[in-house]
């Protein structure tokens, strides 16, 4: 069960968690624009009927993020009526994603600050009392809860990859670069993020259901919590890497809208990829440049220089 290295590994990993959602929201925003997305389904008076708390605040940061975009007002009166899911219903995905952050937060920290001794000795009656506070079982659900928005984060964020490469989708050269028959451009990037999408979606399986006796059937149901907390680990490098991918994609996008100006705060989003990654012009090894995008995330300086609100 092992609630004390459970919950820390589960916080450590959720600070990780908490700083990939903030940059995934920032990755997702650019691609909107760079996408000729629709600001519409952002409104807040869609989520206000709604009233899932989570929702109602990544709507707010996409309006924050996104507010005086030249390559929005291009194409206002359009006749684009309804984008793909991943678009139009970052809202409701990412803000049940950070409703669920905030539950493993909140347990969490009660579990840091419980007393999960076996037996309880309480001084005031000299009582010494066996129970189970030792059972993790809050902590292996509310990393699994982790688990699942991971998991989801990382779909979300593949899904938008894929979209601005398709020319049909994107109304950008196809694969996001010219002269797509003698490059491969961001082909392969994609590739990458459907596997560790996939990876992703495999270890997104809930630890805390199961149980398997120990201890000759004395300890008959334990938690699983050290491997749900522990698993996160790696679900977080992944997922960076696919926000660190969409954040390449959707740079190269903007880039191809040129002379539209992107919004002010995605300017700066862009600017500080811009100053790490070079314009793709032509095939060359994209490692290096996955690396230094997702250190910019990893780092903490994208959401500083973009100022994001969310918390």
């Amino acid at each position: 069960n092992g609630t004390n290295v459970s919950t820390a590994l589960g916080l450590k990993n959720l600070f990780g968690i908490e700083n990939c959602l903030k940059n995934a929201v920032v990755s997702g925003a650019m691609t909107v624009d760079a996408a000729l997305a629709s600001y519409s389904p952002f409104d807040a008076r869609i989520q206000a009927v709604r009233g899932h708390q989570g929702q109602i605040d990544i709507a707010t940061t996409f309006r924050e993020l996104l507010h005086d975009s030249e390559i929005n007002s291009s194409h206002e009166n359009c006749d684009r009526v309804q984008d793909p899911y991943s678009l139009r219903c970052q809202p409701q995905v990412m803000g049940a994603c950070l409703d669920q952050i905030r539950f493993a937060a909140q347990t969490l920290m009660i579990e840091a600050n419980a007393v999960s001794d076996n037996p309880l000795v309480f001084a005031e009656s000299g009582d010494i009392i066996s129970g189970g506070n030792f059972h993790a079982e809050p902590v292996a659900m509310a990393c699994d809860n982790l688990a699942i928005a991971i998991s989801e984060i990382g779909a979300l964020s593949e899904r938008r990859t894929s979209l601005l490469l398709d020319k049909h989708l994107s109304n950008l050269p196809a694969f996001l670069v010219d002269n797509s028959g003698v490059n491969s451009g961001f082909m392969i990037a994609q590739v990458t993020a459907a596997a560790l999408a996939s990876e992703n979606k495999s270890m997104a399986h809930p630890a805390s259901v199961d149980s398997i006796p120990t201890s000759a059937n004395q300890e008959d149901h334990v938690s699983m919590a050290t491997f749900s907390a522990r698993r996160l680990g790696e679900m977080l490098e992944n997922v960076n890497n696919i926000i660190a991918i969409e954040l390449l994609c959707a740079a190269q996008g903007i880039d191809f809208r040129a002379p539209l100006q992107t919004a002010p705060a995605l300017i700066k989003a862009h600017k500080l990829i811009r100053q790490q990654v070079k314009f793709y012009s032509e095939d060359r090894y994209f490692a290096t440049d996955i690396n230094a995008a997702k250190d910019i995330i990893v780092s903490g300086q994208l959401c500083q220089d973009v100022k994001l609100s969310i918390t």
